[in-house]
């Protein structure tokens, strides 16, 4: 049986939602006091201490029936490896995004997302587009020219986060189990190759995890929470939400990041950005109001 997207937003999911993008607006400032360490293993310890978070939730919402279900169907199996290939990739594009200086990159590769996913369905899905929609995403695409022709390049940090969070999300809505569930699978069957990689810098002593301060300690071991909570809380916020107010409010984290690139990094925001962005903005705000306003209905025929 599906869950029918409520048609009136609950309190409860507004408040879990805008934690969890809260939350992801913050990530950028930890992700910072951890640009010392090597992104590989930032990620191998996000996935590690994510698995006893993540099956305590399960355990805690009796849904540990599905896991087992989901272990016993190799379909289930390579969805889920899939998916989880995907979103480690995200993960390591973003956390070396945060640490190399390019945070106003990630900002523009979720700013883009929204948009980007949009584009996905109609190729993928053979979805119809609104004008409105059609317009945004072209007025995105220029944005990402404007950017190219001014650096000489295409932004590849921007477009390799927006490609894989998007292609994430999209393979994510065919597997056929809870975002609780789902999420555990991943991080579970990522979990040998992370604890093989955090057992092989120990024996070679290149692990922060040890050595290099109660500091690098703290902050590894919270790779768990600040990884595992926000998508826990806008899992089970989503369902209680309309999809019109889940579109607007993905809106909190790539601005609260943008926020955090210009005025706390003190990254570089001119030249082709000043216009990029404002463009970018205008394209979301076409978007939103194409998926605010309802549709036309048809006629009965016959």
């Amino acid at each position: 049986m599906t869950d029918a997207r409520p048609n009136e937003d609950s309190p409860r999911g507004l408040a879990l939602a805008i934690a969890a993008y809260g939350l992801w607006g913050f990530l950028p400032l930890y992700m910072h006091a951890l640009a010392h360490v090597p992104p590989a293993e930032v990620i191998a310890h996000r996935i590690t201490w994510s698995v006893p978070i993540a099956g305590a939730v399960l355990v805690a919402l009796g849904r540990t029936a599905d896991l087992k279900a989901a272990l016993r169907s190799p379909r289930m199996l390579g969805m889920a490896a899939l998916t989880a290939v995907f979103i480690t990739v995200n993960w390591g594009i973003y956390v070396w995004a945060i640490g190399a200086g390019h945070t106003l990159d990630a900002a523009l590769g979720y700013y883009i997302n929204p948009l980007f996913s949009v584009a996905l369905g109609a190729v993928l899905l053979g979805e119809r587009l609104r004008p409105l929609q059609i317009a945004a995403i072209a007025l995105a695409a220029l944005a990402v020219v404007l950017l190219t022709l001014e650096a000489g390049r295409v932004p590849v940090v921007a477009l390799a986060l927006t490609l894989s969070w998007g292609i994430y999300a999209f393979l994510k809505k065919s597997l056929p189990m809870g975002p609780n569930q789902g999420f555990f699978l991943e991080v579970l069957l990522l979990l040998p190759i992370a604890l093989a990689y955090i057992g092989w810098l120990e024996l070679t002593g290149q692990s922060h995890l040890h050595g290099t301060g109660l500091g690098d300690t703290l902050l590894l071991l919270g790779c768990g929470p600040i990884t595992a909570v926000p998508l826990i809380l806008y899992a089970n916020g989503a369902k209680l939400l309309r999809l019109s107010t889940i579109g607007i409010l993905q809106y909190i984290a790539p601005t609260m990041i943008f926020l955090t690139a210009v005025f706390i990094f003190g990254e570089p925001f001119s030249g082709a950005e000043r216009i990029a962005f404002p463009m970018i903005w205008a394209a979301l705000g076409l978007y939103s109001w194409a998926m605010l306003r309802p549709r036309p209905i048809s006629p009965p025929v016959g």
